[in-house]
């Protein structure tokens, strides 16, 4: 926790400048919808990400604000849209922005999000080259939550799209593959942006670039184990909710079904192909999976990317910076929450 503790004090630094941005050109009567999304909370671990990485290089913090800000922008702008293609309705315990205030407003504000996300790059050292680096980072967002969609087993029967390319075959390749566009993208360009804040050769920028890589798949990976054998009460989140929605993009999930016998493995896919997964079936399903050796597989998993990391950051200097990173990668090795 001491980590976790570290790095939100960090991250706070950022705060000014999310609503800097954000309020900048803003009607007054739309600030309060605007400002919504990052008042609900979060860790802010991205910015700080960014913020770290730049002084692992010999950087400073104030260099780094507006690509950390931008960094964190991008994160609730893809949490808006993900919480309405999930039709999710609850975040860190409050109604998600669409719910709320509606669905056309919560568009409204993303795409403001977006701009904002613009303007804090164009208060960057060199604008240019972060913008080319947000894009592609956003489009592998994009990218990664549509093919999210596509590995779901059920469900969106109104959206021709998704019925048509609908994946019932998915592969672990291809969940790394999606979870890297996904989460491991921004996490990668969180500390790529740290490292052009201080000015950091191509090499250093690869290094740091290369540890947020595998510390976003760590990271993801560990959401994929708390999510099927985590505790409500210590996580605050509900066990088996990508069962629930008919999720294969979980790597526990895919795993038990490398392992189980054709019988079990056609009764696990009936269970996330069924319309409306109750209590019992998600039950019949955990069990399933704890009658296999995926937990243990995953973890593997997680603990060599988080060790890829570390590696990754190797020849950086002993900064204060590189130690935050380097202790930040263990706790993702056994987080729990």
């Amino acid at each position: 926790m001491e980590i976790i503790d570290k790095l939100a004090e960090l991250g706070s630094r950022v705060e000014p400048a999310l609503e800097k941005y954000l309020l900048k050109d803003t009607d007054a009567e739309f600030r309060e919808a605007v400002l919504y999304q990052i008042k609900t909370g979060g860790k802010r671990l991205r910015p700080a990400l960014t913020l770290a990485a730049s002084l692992a290089v010999g950087g400073d913090v104030d260099s780094a604000i507006p690509a950390a800000a931008a960094v964190e922008l991008a994160h609730n702008y893809s949490l808006i849209f993900d919480d309405i293609i999930d039709h999710s309705e609850l975040r860190r315990g409050k109604p998600t922005l669409w719910k709320k205030y509606g669905i056309t407003t919560a568009i409204l504000v993303a795409v403001h999000y977006r701009e904002s996300i613009a303007q804090a790059l164009n208060d960057t050292r060199d604008p240019a080259a972060f913008h080319e680096v947000m894009a592609r980072t956003l489009k592998s967002l994009v990218e990664g939550e549509r093919l999210d969609v596509l590995f779901e087993q059920a469900g969106r029967m109104d959206e021709p799209y998704v019925k048509e390319k609908r994946r019932s075959d998915v592969k672990l390749s291809d969940y790394m593959d999606m979870v890297y566009k996904k989460t491991g993208a921004l996490i990668e360009t969180a500390c790529v942006f740290g490292a052009m804040s201080a000015g950091a050769d191509s090499r250093a920028i690869s290094m740091l670039g290369g540890y947020g890589r595998n510390l976003g798949l760590a990271f993801q990976i560990g959401d994929d184990i708390i999510d099927v054998f985590g505790h409500e009460e210590v996580t605050g989140k509900r066990v088996g909710k990508d069962v629930e929605e008919h999720k294969l993009g979980n790597v526990v999930v895919l795993l038990a079904l490398e392992e189980l016998e054709q019988d079990e493995r056609s009764e696990f896919l009936s269970i996330l192909r069924k319309s409306s997964i109750g209590t019992s079936e998600l039950k019949r399903a955990i069990e399933l999976i704890t009658c296999t050796k995926a937990r243990e597989q995953a973890e593997m998993l997680r603990n060599r990317y988080a060790y890829e990391a570390v590696k990754s950051i190797e020849e950086l200097p002993g900064t204060e910076g590189k130690a935050l990173l380097k202790a930040l990668a263990e706790f993702i090795a056994t987080r729990e929450f």
